[in-house]
């Protein structure tokens, strides 16, 4: 009967090394690569209001400031996108605007009106790179900064309802006030034929130079202000890091190895001494075997126990505490890289009190726990088996 109950013992001391052992860790990931999105992912809606400023190749003794009447007008304008990485998205925008033909006082194409205005649209396609996500690496942020460029076309519906090529450049931030709802602030240029506005100043005779425009082209200088809409899965997942994460295997199993063979040790020294009929001294040693110490392992930052298996090994502990009178120390750590010194003393503290409790579940007495905290150690390798909390017998 003792040999039954000493084979017993010995397999369950193997089975409770190999609980300690099972332990939720974080996954280590890659700054600078994520997972690859899906193509109903990451799409975004924009409405914004614009005030433009226009610049033309005819105008004459007009000041270069962008808000004078004579230049600037209102519009608003709509964009659908798509971010195909942290870094690289582009959008579709539409607009339309009221523009201002800026010619001036003194110039020989006034006519019956000076500085008219008339009605435009635009379309245009414009690659966007965020500058956070590509130099710092992806992450939630609420601030984003953008430059993009932009292609397009504007119709000008009055003055022979001109068409011109648009080419410009822009720098947009957006503000994430939620998950799904950011607000945008955009500055942008826009350069487009000679004629966008409705007048060839070179095809018009008594015109001279531009002296306040921005040469042989016309010009829009544009601020936006709006908000927009996140589509469909918003953000992405980091890559995991495969070195990292075979390291940490490789440590792991290194640390469990060398308990394996210990208990083969151990092992094999029991059943010698089965072999040799030491069956009392056999007994009393497998007690302390079974009641030396036990380790609950914890997930960063968390005080709530990691995995409920842990718990095996200190239900015997919690036995043997019970059948023999003896007091039980819980001791709480956590690891020394993350966090404050105060804050990893605090957490290691919550931690020992979570498995106090769990003994005091399983019948021991309040009054024969003690509990410890040594707050932030790097004791171990790799770091994540410093979150525990280690139980022994006093």
């Amino acid at each position: 009967m003792k040999k039954i109950m000493l084979l017993l013992a010995i397999a369950g001391m193997s089975t409770g090394v190999m609980a300690q052992e099972t332990t939720t860790t974080e996954i280590p990931t890659q700054k600078h690569k994520v997972v690859t999105n899906g193509f109903w992912d990451n799409w975004f809606i924009d409405f914004g209001g614009d005030y433009i400023s226009n610049y033309s190749d005819q105008e004459v003794g007009v000041s270069g400031n962008p808000f004078i009447c004579d230049r600037g007008n209102w519009g608003f304008h709509v964009a659908v996108g798509k971010w195909a990485t942290p870094s690289f998205g582009m959008r579709a925008k539409i607009g339309a605007a009221w523009g201002t033909q800026v010619n001036g006082p003194e110039s020989s194409l006034v006519g019956n009106e000076v500085n008219p205005l008339y009605n435009q649209f635009n379309i245009s396609l414009q690659p966007m790179l965020n500058l956070h996500n590509l130099f710092a690496g992806y992450k939630p942020r609420v601030w984003n900064t953008i430059f993009y460029g932009s292609v397009g076309w504007q119709h000008n519906t009055e003055f022979l309802a001109r068409n011109s090529v648009l080419v410009g450049a822009g720098w947009l931030n957006t503000f994430n006030i939620t998950k799904r709802f950011h607000i945008n602030l955009d500055i942008y240029a826009n350069m487009g034929e000679s004629d966008m506005d409705g007048i060839d100043a070179s095809s018009v005779s008594g015109v001279g130079a531009n002296t306040a425009g921005l040469g042989t082209r016309d010009w829009q200088i544009g601020w936006s202000v709006g908000c927009g809409f996140n589509l469909g899965k918003v953000g992405w997942d980091n890559a995991p890091d495969i070195d990292a994460i075979m390291a940490m295997n490789k440590a792991q199993l290194d640390a469990l190895n060398a308990s394996l063979a210990d208990q083969q040790a151990e092992n094999e020294r029991l059943q010698a001494m089965i072999k040799n009929h030491k069956c009392p001294e056999a007994v009393t040693q497998v007690t302390e075997i079974v009641a030396s110490s036990a380790s609950v392992f914890f997930n960063i930052n968390k005080s709530r126990i990691a995995s409920k298996k842990d718990l095996v090994n200190v239900k015997e502990l919690a036995e043997c505490a019970k059948s023999s009178g003896k007091t039980i120390v819980v001791t709480g750590y956590a690891d020394s890289k993350t966090g404050s010194a105060s804050y990893n003393q605090k957490l290691s503290e919550r931690r020992a009190e979570a498995v106090a409790a769990e003994l005091v579940k399983m019948g021991v007495s309040r009054d024969k726990i003690e509990v410890v905290g040594k707050g932030g150690v790097k004791d171990l390798t790799p770091i994540s088996y410093n979150r525990r909390v280690v139980v022994t017998l006093k």
